[in-house]
């Protein structure tokens, strides 16, 4: 008999896929330089030329053998070690090897996280507005994900709601700053609160809270903006985080868990996700993709374009009377619809070729993401579209 679970999945098709397939379909219908696709978070700059220099030395000069062949189960020693080298450069931190689990991005490293500090029937908290793919992470382990509601006026954490809903029976929290969909990124007093509620509420009930930090936007932050490490507030810190945005590698699938070493147990815990490995089978990142990576660990594409991108989106958006919070990095954008229901106010959006996403599923109804990672004149000539699209819709 085929899981009815998974069947049940069936008719729960992501909503950010299936209008990615509706705008790849228009395009070939319209050109897909007509089609105004802010659906998916696909990096749209290419991926440095030091990782591709990194990627053909490999090829050309290594042993066959040592760069196609199995990883260890916790990534290569050289790997583990040049990751936590750089963080600790960048941070202040104090990480070893031991303290590095290598992954297929930052998917792997949550899915291992959760598995890692909860048993079935816990619950992990997060906040709205989240990626919807955490409920399957968290889920599908047998823990209980629970949503925690948003500060629509910031989209900072709810702190209020957050203190109610801590019970004894949380056993994670997860967070993801820079933050998609938002765009918002955790400030220092927001996370100093968090930790500081987290400890007291661990000395209350006698037990571990982790806070499972998911961080593969780290690295697009805008100018003015203060984005803090999250580990340096909490000692019960997993850091989950991916290539895929900062080196726009999304298909080569590789990140890391870093284990605070002032956590509970951080000496084993990347042990532990190995053994993880064995049970969900998402283990072994190919070998020659961590060598490339551990080379060009303090670099970046050039990510410049989407804070241009940002800035020529939010000021349009404010011009038409869009109620935005101004994101402090990644590549969305996250704005309230101009009608109670999101969901109808996208339809409206694809008569004119715009493909915005409504967030109910992101836990805030009545909001839609844009994903600004594309051209920067194709997002100049969305401008006119979305102001034709207010006004006729909206406005006459």
């Amino acid at each position: 008999m085929i899981n009815p679970n998974y069947k049940a999945l069936l008719s729960g098709k992501s909503v950010i896929r299936e209008l990615s397939e509706y705008a790849t379909e228009r395009g070939k219908e319209i050109g897909y330089d007509n089609v105004f696709d802010y659906s998916l978070g696909n990096p749209s700059v290419p991926c440095t030329q030091s990782f591709t220099d990194a990627m053909m030395d490999l090829l050309q000069h290594s042993d066959p053998v040592s760069v196609h062949g199995y990883s260890p189960s916790l990534g290569i020693q050289s790997v583990r070690t040049a990751v936590a080298e750089s963080l600790n450069a960048r941070f202040g931190t104090c990480y070893e090897a031991k303290h590095i689990f290598m992954t297929c991005g930052a998917a792997g490293a949550v899915a291992h996280a959760v598995r890692c500090v909860t048993v079935p029937g816990d619950e992990v908290l997060t906040f709205a507005p989240f990626f919807p793919e955490y409920i399957q992470y968290v889920n599908q382990t047998g823990a209980v994900l629970k949503i925690i509601p948003a500060d629509t006026d910031s989209f900072q954490i709810n702190l209020e709601k957050f203190e109610e809903m801590l019970t004894e029976r949380v056993a994670a929290v997860l967070i993801n700053t820079p933050n998609n969909p938002s765009g918002v990124v955790y400030t220092s007093e927001t996370l100093t609160r968090l930790a500081e509620l987290l400890r007291r509420k661990q000395e209350e009930f006698g037990h571990d809270i982790f806070l499972i930090s998911d961080e593969p936007y780290r690295e697009i932050v805008f100018a003015g903006v203060d984005a803090p490490y999250v580990a340096g507030f909490y000692d019960n810190t997993l850091t989950c985080y991916s290539f895929s945005k900062s080196l726009s590698l999304p298909g080569e699938r590789i990140g890391y868990i870093a284990v605070n070493p002032r956590a509970t147990d951080a000496d084993i815990i990347a042990v532990i996700c190995g053994q993880i490995s064995r049970g969900i089978g998402h283990n072994c990142p190919p070998s020659i993709i961590q060598l490339a990576v551990s080379r060009v660990l303090n670099e970046t594409s050039d990510l410049s374009v989407y804070e241009t991108n940002m800035n020529l989106l939010y000021h349009k958006l404010v011009e038409l009377g869009f109620t935005v919070v101004k994101p402090g990095g990644t590549f969305y954008i996250f704005p309230k619809a101009l009608e109670d229901d999101a969901n109808a106010f996208c339809m409206k959006a694809k008569k004119y070729d715009l493909i915005l996403v409504p967030a109910d599923n992101f836990g805030c109804p009545g909001y839609f993401r844009m994903a600004y990672c594309i051209d920067t004149q194709k997002v100049r000539r969305s401008l006119d579209v979305l102001e034709k699209f207010v006004r006729e819709e909206y406005k006459s």
